[in-house]
């Protein structure tokens, strides 16, 4: 079947009547997976150079949550898991998160989210995990239509209690959706090739951009959707979000911070930290991966501080979006959008600098 299919700079979302008085007002509460709520809809992304400890307990500040890594030993990520869980017991999150989602009437406890894949020592992993703190398991492979990932949702579903969420992708058609959610997922990762280190779509020619990717999933399941890849701006988390995403996963936008792991490197232009693809060459070689199957890239990314700003930004930048969609909580936000020419791609920059 041969169709048009569209990515965030493709559209712009069209400004509703809006009765939203002040946008420190906006609740951002929302699902991320079956029995799991966030207060604001971000997920740090499961790679070796966005998220551990440090990064998801910012997260967990911002009233997010970061997926740590799996790229590491099972003790050595259950050492991340316990610090993570040690600050969500010791300090006042817990009353924070209760003051925002006041509004919202779930009884729900704050996600702690990691990362196993398909094969191999998942089982083992994902038992760990969950005597360590974790609550969600994301099942993270780039093809999660995929035989393993069934045979491995079925596995854990037997193996965890059933308080544990299962994220699994990720996925790009909506049978992939019905799939999952038939196999027993209690929340989509929903993206493929859309990463900005990502090259998937050049190595294999497979992948659907964003926009038509999330437009084909939403109307097929009943699970959460985390919109994954391509996300450069607060303008295009908003129109994930505005698409029927509920939360957004966040890799190069908060990679560079000063929570991300990795060494800060000095150059004569600056400070700057490494970033890397997944599947990566470089990631394979630091991990004693086999060679093969290469479908990322690394480079290094100017040091931005610490994320606490950038979360800010980009939160700042969400509220004002619902706030011209006349939305009050992401549940109301559900704008209309238009296509966009080159043209109107150019105009929506500043074009005088």
């Amino acid at each position: 079947m041969r169709k048009q299919a569209l990515t965030y700079d493709d559209i712009q979302l069209v400004p509703s009547f809006s009765t939203v008085i002040s946008r420190k007002n906006i609740s951002l509460f929302t699902k991320i997976s079956t029995h799991y709520f966030l207060c604001t809809p971000l997920v740090a992304s499961c790679m070796d150079t966005v998220c551990e400890s440090k990064m998801a307990i910012k997260m967990a500040d911002a009233g997010a949550v970061g997926c740590i890594h799996r790229f590491l030993t099972i003790p050595d990520q259950c050492n991340e898991v316990l610090k993570t869980v040690q600050y969500i017991q010791e300090n006042e999150l817990k009353r924070k998160w209760l003051t925002l989602s006041a509004d919202w009437k779930e009884t729900y406890t704050i996600p702690v989210m990691a990362a196993v894949g398909a094969n191999g020592d998942f089982a083992e992993r994902a038992l760990a995990l969950v005597q360590a703190g974790v609550n969600i398991i994301l099942i993270d492979v780039a093809h999660g239509h995929h035989v393993l990932v069934k045979q491995a949702i079925t596995t854990l579903k037997k193996l965890l209690p059933a308080t544990t969420d299962i994220i699994a992708g990720n996925i790009a058609s909506a049978q992939a959706a019905k799939d999952l959610e038939s196999w027993g997922a209690d929340g989509l990762r929903v993206g493929v090739g859309g990463g900005s280190l990502c090259t998937t779509r050049l190595k294999t020619g497979f992948g659907v951009p964003n926009v038509t990717c999330i437009e084909e999933i939403r109307p097929v399941t009943t699970l959460p959707i985390m919109a994954d890849g391509g996300i450069r701006t607060s303008g295009d988390i908003a129109k994930a979000l505005a698409l029927g995403s509920q939360t957004v996963m966040l890799g190069s936008l908060i990679a560079g911070t000063k929570e991300s792991p990795g060494q800060i490197i000095e150059k004569n232009n600056g400070l700057f930290k490494r970033y890397r693809g997944a599947a990566s060459l470089e990631t394979k070689m630091a991990h004693q991966q086999e060679q093969r199957n290469v479908e990322g890239e690394s480079t290094v990314i100017p040091f931005k501080g610490g994320v606490k700003f950038v979360l800010q930004g980009l939160l700042d930048g969400l509220r004002s979006a619902l706030s011209y969609g006349g939305a009050n909580n992401l549940q109301a936000f559900n704008p209309d959008y238009v296509i966009v020419t080159n043209a109107g791609l150019t105009e929506a920059k500043p074009h005088l600098l």
